[in-house]
């Protein structure tokens, strides 16, 4: 029996090394050599220790998971998803804690798991369940290998953590599966909660641990305390675990997460900030779902599964015809999403979409979902029908590539999508001239081009619904401010195909005039970094448009005035630099650093990217300074800033 300890202490040490750490020492030949060894010894005595690795082979289907009441109630997080909602944490705390201390860790998105040890051997693993009871996976849980099955520590023990399949295992197991795991978390979970231990196996979940949620001898003071005994009880941990003296600290190392979480291979939602003093704990207590000193802060959900109980055709300003999911309510990046894009019908048809059908939808950045793809169809799943007619005009839609449109210029939502484009903030910057009441202007006063914005009086908006003096008032003075504007945003206005603000700025710097670009050649505009070939043709086709050249005539002769950009400072301290400013300067208002940036050849950035060549910080310099550092860019101070300013 001396081999068979000397086997098994070997094997557990290389798959710790393996699992845990990352970093095996030995090939796989040689660990597989001695499980053969163990294996054989075990099938001729009959005796299988409690720490054998040969207990992680998945045994045979169980026929329903049973219930297990835990030691010690699992509690769920509170949520937050702004940092006012934080700051009201962190107000609340400091109410009661005198000079609090944080920790700050990442939030992985999977299937909390709560295993229990006794006398220094694994007894079960359960799922949290309620939180009161969950089910004993323990037959699931023995095919994963990142979990020790002794530990030094005998008394009795519950800990914490959460099973996750690594974003690259659940490539990789897709790339032959005859059934493919939509996301992460739902593979995760359908492993642990799937009756064939066999099938876990397969999908090779792990488990990352980050509470001890009992512990019948001794105890631990502090989360960092919880952080170090988990590890040295051979647990994996993820090795990030930030200590903050402050509310401020803590918000940093959220920033932190959030910058590095798309750059892990594992799947997060949030960060999850602690009290660190475990008796401080004990005086704030619990309320019925949640710990008093802890707080979840959620990142924007990016995906969800909901229904299609609809689709419509939008037709937008070029008479593009796109169509539009009605799904179930679901809630998703902070907002009740009812809605779902889908690119064209090419796009539907690839994704398998039908009405009926369950569908994984994306939200970010505070757009217009879109749908992935179908993750399941029913009976009553109907195929989306191509329209043959626009939905508003009647019109016969034509076929351009993969796309379809309505090719009638007067179509309502065409001229609606072409007046609210012209007047967004970002363009003419009309204040007040909504989606709303552009169907109005269209609708009641037959407004069909942007040039009559510029004749409409008191009168005319007096008979549109809701509009009284003030609004009316408020209304015809933007129209008029409007009228002073810079030439890239004018350009950006026009909604030439392809024309986005940041193509509209190169416009707007190589012509310097509109009847520059008139005349401008598909080879200039090509030449240019941000047009592509596709773009120059359509602006060049635009401008010989007849309709759209008398447009820009109208435009002109109501007093829009494009203003030409000024000349850039070529000899300037920051000339050819794009520069980011974060922090906060102790001499110089935001807004006057950035114009004597500009002043001097520069162009600011509102965040940094892979074009940021200079990043000034300035007091408590958050996440844009560490994803500067992180991509090599150079960083300078404010005495640095001034120096160059005065050189």
């Amino acid at each position: 029996m001396d081999r068979v300890r000397e086997l098994i202490d070997q094997l557990n040490k290389w798959a710790y090394e393996y699992y845990v750490l990352d970093n095996p020492s030995v090939p796989d030949r040689e660990y597989d050599r001695l499980y053969d060894e163990l294996r054989k010894i075990e099938d001729e005595t009959g005796v299988i220790e409690p720490d054998s690795p040969t207990r992680r082979v998945g045994g045979e289907p169980v026929k329903a998971f049973a219930r297990h009441t835990h030691i010690s109630r699992l509690y769920s997080l509170d949520k937050s998803v702004s940092y006012d909602e934080l700051d009201a944490f962190f107000t609340r705390i400091n109410k009661v804690v005198k000079n609090p201390e944080y920790t700050v860790e990442y939030k992985f998105d999977g299937l909390t798991m709560c295993l229990t040890y006794d006398n220094g051997e694994f007894v079960r693993a359960t799922t949290r369940g309620n939180g009161v009871e969950g089910e004993d996976v323990t037959a699931q849980c023995l095919t994963i290998k990142s979990f020790p099955l002794t530990i030094k520590y005998k008394g009795l023990l519950e800990v914490q953590g959460e099973a996750v399949i690594r974003l690259s295992v659940l490539e990789n197991y897709n790339k032959t599966a005859k059934e493919q795991l939509k996301n992460a978390r739902n593979a995760v979970a359908g492993a642990i909660r799937n009756l064939d231990p066999k099938i876990t196996a397969e999908r090779k979940p792990e488990i990352l641990f980050y509470n001890v949620n009992y512990m019948g001898e001794g105890s631990l003071k502090t989360q960092v305390e919880h952080f170090e005994f988990l590890k040295e009880q051979g647990f994996k941990v993820y090795p990030f675990l930030r200590v903050c003296k402050s509310a401020d600290e803590a918000k940093s190392a959220i920033e932190e997460i959030e910058i590095e979480r798309k750059n892990i291979d594992v799947l997060t939602d949030g960060a999850v900030i602690k009290l660190n003093d475990c008796t401080a704990r004990e005086g704030l207590g619990y309320t019925d779902k949640f710990p008093r000193w802890a707080m979840a802060y959620k990142f924007e959900a990016e995906e969800s599964i909901t229904t299609v109980k609809d689709v419509i055709w939008q037709v937008g300003r070029t008479g593009k015809l796109t169509p539009l999911a009605i799904v179930e309510p679901v809630e998703l990046a902070g907002a009740t999403v009812r809605k779902a894009t889908l690119n064209n019908f090419g796009d539907l048809t690839k994704k398998d979409v039908k009405v009926g059908s369950k569908v994984l939808i994306r939200r970010s950045n505070e757009v217009i979902p879109e749908i992935l793809s179908a993750v399941e169809h029913t009976e009553g799943s109907v195929p989306v029908q191509l329209p043959e007619t626009c939905p508003y005009c009647g019109s016969g839609v034509v076929s351009n590539g993969a796309n379809i449109f309505c090719p009638n210029r007067l179509c309502p939502p065409r001229i609606v999508g072409k007046i609210e484009h012209f007047a967004q903030k970002d363009a003419m910057d009309i204040e007040g001239l909504s989606e709303m009441t552009a169907a109005q202007l269209n609708k009641d006063l037959g407004v069909i081009n942007c040039s009559q914005l510029y004749s409409l009086d008191k009168e005319q908006l007096s008979k549109l619904e809701g509009f009284k003096d003030k609004k009316i008032n408020n209304l015809l003075s933007a129209i008029e401010n409007s009228k002073s504007v810079s030439l890239d945003r004018f350009l950006f206005a026009l909604g030439i195909d392809g024309v986005g603000k940041v193509a509209a700025k190169d416009l707007a710097r190589r012509f310097g005039s509109v009847e520059a670009l008139k005349s401008a050649t598909v080879e200039e505009l090509i030449a240019l970094e941000n047009v592509g070939e596709i773009t120059a043709v359509a602006i060049v086709n635009w401008f010989k448009d007849s309709d759209n050249a008398a447009e820009v005539e109208r435009l002109l002769t109501a007093g829009v005035a494009p203003q030409s950009p000024k000349k850039a400072n070529t000899s300037g301290a920051f000339s050819g630099q794009f520069v980011v400013l974060t922090g906060t300067l102790s001499e110089f208002k935001r807004s006057d650093a950035q114009k004597l940036i500009e002043q001097n050849g520069g162009e600011c950035q509102s965040s940094v990217t892979a074009k940021t060549t200079l990043v000034i910080a300035g007091e408590a310099a958050g996440s844009k300074l560490d994803k500067a550092k992180k991509l090599g860019i150079t960083v300078i101070d404010e005495a640095q800033f001034k120096s160059m300013l005065e050189k």
